[in-house]
């Protein structure tokens, strides 16, 4: 136990959430663990929080890490929420995260502080509430680096084992992740509230939400349209960014879009090796509903179940809401595929615009499918001097394209050494392979050996630079390497 003389973290709880209508949320505290001990902890996040690392990163820590002690100010509750889950409306909420509260940074940013897997509440459905160390692991490494990648996303402060094993189909270390978020309020809080018909209650979480993530539009003539129109961009923009590294989120359902724009729920994510837009690696997704590039049209699809929530309290006139919210969602195709173009513009090095440089990308896409060519490879090896140096063997048609592309950047103002520099910040050198993921994840819960993973962090930490890295996150699997499946770890 942290005594009188320890210096204190830092925490600066102020609990906005817990301060709304009862019906949000229910009170629940952490189930206390038999043998808590910190396993990961990020240091650069608690700095970035203002925070004090040294005060974190003490053995006692561990005890608010697993939630058998609570930092001071904090205030758990478990959110109530729904979510269509492959397309079908459920009542969920926080079958195995509670939220502690939401602290404030020294410049005034508020984040949420959740436990995940830190016991059962009322939400748990006959669960568990608890979580292996194998999925806290996995987000903790993807969400750090979707952050170095500059994408939106939630963040992972510690992992901390239990000392106690959680069943799934064999006995697993049990471990609780510290997660950082914007907000944990998605599509479904809305959803749950329209299910009931709570307009009240709806209108009651529009005003928060606005104001936590939208303070421009609170005074706007119509701010909750606003609301709409902001989680639309975002959603655009944060989906081009994922398949700019080639992130397959696998399980896109409307619990798992928040409204701030942010990546929430790393369970059965992966990246792409070779291009494929039908690629699934969740074990669950028989069907391929949230395959890659599956992932602009499901976006859409979420964004209008928020839309149908938000009717009520949208327009007092229902065909005026219906109207208004339409003309909203039916400008998200625009706004992703001008993300999307901006996004492969500057991975092939484009600094201007031209009318074909869409069907330029789209015929390496192409090519790259038909290849079966690595999808990180080939854009990292994409030379503006140099001859043709996909990662599968050239054939005459990717010379053709690459005699294409040549003359179009040649058609720019810029250098081809400033277009290269433009590629290198844009296309990174490493991503976490799903067989390295898979197998560091394999050494840290099954032989408790963290040095593959703790390599695997390092190595991602500068996923643009090319020298010293290791071999297992720069070349694609080999042969014979199973296909990567991956799990949600409920």
């Amino acid at each position: 136990m942290m005594t009188d003389e320890t210096k204190p973290p830092g925490w600066r709880f102020d609990n906005t959430y817990a301060r709304l209508p009862s019906a949000f949320y229910s009170r629940v505290q952490p189930t206390p663990v038999a043998a808590p001990r910190v396993v990961l902890f990020n240091r650069p996040l608690a700095q970035s929080l203002g925070l004090d690392p040294a005060a974190l990163a003490v053995p006692d820590a561990a005890a608010f890490f697993t939630g058998n002690q609570l930092f001071p100010g904090a205030e758990p509750i478990a959110q109530a929420y729904a979510g269509h889950q492959y397309g079908h409306l459920t009542r969920l909420g926080d079958g195995r995260a509670i939220l502690l509260g939401e602290h404030l940074t020294p410049a005034g940013q508020r984040f949420d502080i959740q436990l995940k897997g830190a016991g059962p509440t009322p939400y748990s459905r006959r669960g568990d509430g608890r979580a292996a160390l194998g999925p806290m692991l996995r987000e903790y490494v993807i969400s750090e680096v979707m952050h170095v990648f500059g994408i939106p996303t939630t963040r992972s402060l510690a992992v901390a084992s239990t000392g106690e094993p959680v069943y799934r189909e064999t006995p697993l270390p049990g471990a609780v992740l510290t997660r950082i978020a914007a907000s944990h309020i998605r599509v479904g809080t809305f959803e749950y509230f329209a299910a009931l018909g709570d307009t009240d209650s709806l209108r009651v979480l529009a005003d928060h939400t606005l104001r936590r993530h939208f303070p421009d539009r609170v005074e706007s003539e119509n701010p909750i349209l606003g609301m709409l129109e902001e989680a639309i961009e975002r959603q655009a923009s944060l989906i081009a960014h994922w398949m700019r590294v080639g992130f397959v989120h696998g399980v896109m359902n409307t619990d798992n879009m928040a409204l701030s724009g942010e990546t929430i729920d790393y369970g059965p994510c992966a990246f792409l090796d070779a291009y494929d837009p039908a690629a699934v690696f969740s074990s669950i997704d028989q069907h391929g509903r949230y395959a890659f590039g599956q992932q602009p049209g499901i976006a859409a699809w979420n964004l209008a179940r928020l839309a149908e929530a938000l009717l009520p309290v949208l327009h007092p006139e229902p065909n005026t809401a219906i109207a208004r919210a339409n003309e909203l969602l039916e400008s998200f195709s625009a706004r992703f595929h001008l993300h999307w173009l901006a996004t492969l513009r500057a991975k092939l090095g484009l600094f201007t615009a031209e009318p074909e440089d869409a069907v330029l990308a789209e015929d390496l896409l192409a090519w790259m499918h038909q290849a079966r060519a690595d999808y990180t490879h080939t854009f990292r090896n994409l030379r503006p001097a140099a001859a043709p140096s996909p990662t599968a063997p050239a054939d005459a048609t990717f010379t053709a394209w690459h005699n294409r592309w040549t003359a179009r950047l040649a058609r720019q103002p810029q250098s081809l050494t400033e277009a290269a520099q433009l590629m290198n910040a844009h296309n990174p050198a490493v991503i976490p392979r799903n067989h390295a993921v898979e197998a560091a994840l394999a050494a840290a819960t099954t032989a408790n050996d963290l040095a593959p993973f703790q390599r695997l962090l390092t190595a991602l930490a500068t996923p643009y630079e090319e020298v010293g890295q290791p071999d297992e996150l720069v070349n694609p699997p080999p042969p014979g390497t199973p296909a990567c499946r991956t799990f949600c770890g409920t």
